[in-house]
């Protein structure tokens, strides 16, 4: 077989020893793993009848893979039981992109252009829903994202199909395991229980109210499928009526049903679940999780179902306190001051200020023709400073003599001298400070340049934090010490930290193999915190004095991040925005 370009052949006695009908089978899916040969398929397909050994193989598999780069597995998908986008979201986060939907994970993929093996155990099992509909099909998995996928060069698939003939049609190489080494035997009878039984076996409060947290896990992930194949709809209204098994059921099974126009579903529930189905997929969340979420993503829209899980998320670090879905934000900051509006700016470059404790806009800005503002930074209510999407830095004055605009006037000059000279630096990112006029700017170069907002200086305060363009810039000053704290990212997946009395710290506070699109940081009572939103759905959050972090997830995509004194986040993206109050102790203690 024809290894890579300098990469030497897995050695197979390494690898764990195989069921003696498995070995031939075993040694031909690692040949063509391991084979770079372009002339041959990118599509492996296993298959085998029941109890022939397929997943023994590919656990098998799995277990020797990691220890060669040649039959690296970079994601493990197994598909029973899911629909589409809970393939793509399960996915992404095992590629690093985070719970991402079809289309993005393709779109995300196409640009990534590292070589790709992905595996799809159970491909011929998934599909969930009611029957008849196309997401209980394996089918739509493969039109809308295996042959997709395939069709980029980078990318190969093994696909576990057992003997329903799936992908049969398509250009591919084959290790067949056989057929069931039980001839004549028939398969198990299914004997799973009705959804009577199912329900009857779920604890219940002396009122009868099921108590879905002690129910068991067969039970809290079947009895929705069972209800959908009974086509038993007060079943159904039952379970998606219920706050509860929103928290603690099946989240592919609940989306599955959602999905299904014909499934009636209390009002609003369908964006709502939409809005948090990504990250409540995630086995990794918690209850309590699971509750912040889901009530983070129904403010706005169902009042009731939000104020039921309210005590519930007030348990998490964070407890959403407004929400404004579908209205897009690209850039944003808060006007320094206590209870002062929030800023915000859309797609089309449109300003508009909002309430800081209700999210509800409050009034508009005038925004110059052609500006698409990446970054905001506020010296008062009628002078902000723009960075626009392409580089340059914009002035927006009430008064184009007044001092703050004449101070702001200064920095864009300096940064528009600096872009069009020898040194060509363009700004990337403009960050604020909440608690005093400042700003920070991050360039092309790495550097981060520190400026007053209402104070002429000739020049910034600057260091080179990264040897990559910087993503995200944040700062915040603590005056009863003196100290003014500058965070910055860059492309590089690391955050620095540089206190300017100082020099910056020589290793990053963190590093990781994801991008930061927004920084927040302020002073709050319980010391500085940062926060900083990655491109794959987590929300850090440190606290800088004792180095404690928490990992979060976010509820959508995020381009601008605002952190108050009293511990609010404003979250904004292209999905909409929405605010959180942080559980400060929880953070320091």
């Amino acid at each position: 077989m024809t290894i890579a370009s300098g990469v030497q052949a897995p050695d197979m006695a390494a690898w764990p020893p195989l069921p003696p009908h498995c070995a031939a089978a075993g040694h031909a899916l690692v040949q063509w793993v391991a084979t770079a040969d372009t002339d041959r398929s990118r599509l492996c397909v296993l298959r085998g009848g029941r109890a022939s050994g397929k997943s023994h193989l590919l656990a098998w598999f799995l277990i020797g893979a990691a220890s060669h780069p040649s039959t690296t597995a970079h994601a493990t998908v197994p598909a029973q039981g899911l629909i589409t986008d809970a393939v793509a979201w399960e996915m992404g986060r095992q590629l690093g992109y985070g719970p991402v939907p079809a289309h993005r994970l393709l779109v995300r993929i196409a640009a990534d252009q590292r070589p790709l093996l992905l595996l799809l155990p159970d491909l011929h099992l998934a599909g969930r829903g009611p029957a008849g509909q196309p997401a209980a099909s394996p089918q739509a998995i493969l039109g809308n994202l295996l042959l997709p996928l395939l069709a980029l060069p980078h990318v190969r698939v093994i696909a576990e199909t057992g003997e329903s003939g799936l992908l049969a049609d398509q250009e591919h190489d084959v290790v067949d395991l056989g057929p069931s080494p039980f001839p004549g035997a028939a398969p198990p009878a299914d004997g799973a229980p009705d959804f009577v039984a199912l329900r009857g076996s779920v604890p219940a409060t002396p009122d009868g109210r099921p108590i879905w947290a002690q129910a068991s896990r067969p039970v809290r992930e079947g009895i929705l499928d069972a209800a959908l194949e009974e086509q038993d709809g007060k079943a159904i209204s039952s379970l998606l009526a219920d706050p509860g098994f929103l928290i603690h059921g099946s989240a592919a099974a609940i989306t599955a049903a959602l999905r299904t126009p014909e499934i009636a579903a209390p009002t609003g529930l369908r964006p709502i679940w939409e809005r948090a189905a990504p990250q409540l997929s995630s086995i990794e969340h918690d209850d309590v999780t699971r509750a912040a979420l889901l009530q983070a993503a129904a403010l706005g829209t169902s009042p009731a179902l939000s104020e039921y899980l309210r005590p519930l998320a007030k348990q998490h670090v964070w407890t959403a306190t407004w929400a404004q879905h579908g209205l897009p934000v690209s850039a944003q900051c808060q006007i320094p001051g206590n209870d002062a509006p929030l800023v915000t700016a859309d797609p089309l470059g449109r300003l508009s200020t909002h309430n800081s404790g209700t999210g509800q806009r409050n009034g508009t800005l005038s925004s110059p023709t052609g500006i698409r503002p990446a970054g905001i930074a506020a010296a008062d209510r009628g002078a902000l400073l723009v960075l626009d999407e392409d580089g340059p830095l914009h002035v927006l004055a009430s008064d184009d003599e007044d001092t703050a605009a004449t101070v702001l006037g200064n920095i864009a000059d300096h940064h528009g001298q600096t872009l069009l000279g020898a040194g060509n630096l363009t700004p990337t990112a403009l960050g604020s400070c909440p608690q005093s006029p400042l700003a920070a700017v991050g360039d092309s170069s790495g550097a981060v340049h520190v400026w007053s907002l209402t104070t002429y200086q000739p020049a910034p305060r600057s260091r080179r934090l990264h040897s990559v363009p910087v993503s995200a810039v944040a700062c915040t000053q603590d005056a009863s010490e003196g100290m003014t704290f500058v965070f910055s990212s860059g492309f590089d997946g690391t955050i620095r930290l540089w206190e300017t009395s100082q020099e910056p710290m020589d290793s990053p506070i963190d590093q990781r193999p994801a991008v930061v699109t927004a920084l927040a940081a302020a002073i709050t009572a319980a010391g500085p915190v940062l926060a900083a939103a990655w491109n794959d759905g987590e929300l850090h959050l440190w606290h800088i004095s004792s180095g404690k972090a928490e990992v979060l997830p976010l509820l959508y995509r995020c381009s601008a991040l605002a952190l108050s004194a009293g511990g609010q986040l404003m979250v904004g993206g292209p999905d909409g925005m929405y605010a959180v109050q942080l559980r400060l102790d929880r953070l320091s203690n």
